[in-house]
């Protein structure tokens, strides 16, 4: 029996036919990378490929160490006899499946991805493979997304709200993705100013830079030590709530935004004022079509609700199996 085209090893996801790794989670020779989230890119390796629209991310990522190669969505790579393209994720900015061809035989590794518009990225490329390697982060029947623009709507006018009462509307999300995301999709016309953490501000810049259009925004580091943020949507990485860089803003109304928070013990459990339910995951609907779409003959699972939805799988009449990799699924993450 011929080995795996992909399988894991102590270093990451390896393709021996063609001797890289991909996302390894330990310093290899050579890595295709899926998109610049800590968890599927880590520093220390010695060559990168990864899609060109992210390389401003990933340099980000990354550091100044390691040689980082852009490739185009659809243009194929060779590494000896086995054939690399990357193909559209619409999980943020560069995200990227990796295709992975030899002797007739084709893998996908979709990374994270998801199905929904998102204005800040190019949007998911079906692919037909013989086996494909998902995530399963929201692989349960619960996680349905409602429609980015009524998210989006519902936080304006809660900020239209929060600023009619000169209480400062304070948004918390994840960094690099969601922060964008969020903010692309909000309406034109705003009640105040918009302020950035500092932890998403350069990392909103890099999406400007690679020729994604946002509304305005100032950094809080740069406001007077008595700014009026009485008006002001502030936009804040998880782990800034209850931190001490919280006490410039008087009785600010706070609220989070994430797939995680489609389940209500989740929002109890977190504390703020409000949850919105978006995710730069794929929902349970958009998985199951994923799957269909790319007629893979074996499913590959990994993190998340990853044996869950292997059972589900199994059940319909479909080879799939678990992959264990440290890939992260935690709620900050989303």
């Amino acid at each position: 029996m011929s080995s795996p085209l992909i399988q894991p090893t102590g270093k990451g996801l390896y393709c021996a036919a063609g001797d890289f790794y991909i996302d390894p989670w330990r310093p290899v020779s050579r890595a295709v990378i899926t998109h610049a989230h800590a968890d599927h890119a880590r520093a220390g390796s010695e060559q990168y490929w990864a899609a060109s629209p992210g390389l401003g991310l990933l340099r980000r990522r990354l550091g100044p160490r390691g040689v980082i190669h852009g490739v185009d969505y659809g243009v194929p790579v060779q590494f000896g006899p086995v054939a690399v393209s990357l193909h559209p994720a619409g999980h943020i900015l560069g995200s990227a499946q990796i295709r992975v061809e030899y002797r007739g035989e084709v893998w996908v590794a979709s990374g994270d991805y998801k199905r929904d518009a998102d204005p800040t990225c190019a949007p998911f490329e079906p692919l037909a493979c013989d086996t494909f390697i998902t995530e399963a982060t929201f692989a349960l029947p619960v996680y349905r997304w409602p429609a980015v623009e009524s998210v989006a709507a519902d936080i304006h006018a809660w900020w239209q709200r929060n600023a009619s009462e000169r209480r400062t509307t304070m948004l918390f999300s994840y960094a690099l993705g969601k922060a964008q995301r969020l903010l692309a999709a909000l309406p034109a016309e705003h009640p105040g100013p918009i302020y950035l953490h500092g932890a998403v501000a350069p990392l909103t810049q890099d999406y400007r830079d690679a020729g994604v259009e946002l509304p305005p925004t100032r950094m809080v580091s740069e406001a007077a030590k008595d700014e009026d943020y009485g008006s002001s949507l502030v936009i804040a990485p998880p782990s800034a709530a209850g931190s001490t860089w919280m006490r410039r803003f008087r009785k600010p109304v706070t609220g989070f935004a994430s797939g995680w928070m489609r389940i209500r013990g989740n929002r109890r459990r977190r504390g703020h004022d409000r949850g919105f339910v978006i995710s730069d995951h794929v929902d349970w609907p958009g998985l199951l079509q994923t799957i269909r779409d790319t007629g893979a003959r074996q499913v590959l699972t990994t993190h998340g609700r990853a044996d869950e939805l292997v059972r589900y799988l199994n059940e319909q009449g479909l080879q799939a199996r678990p992959l264990a990799t440290l890939f992260g699924d935690d709620e900050d993450s989303d």
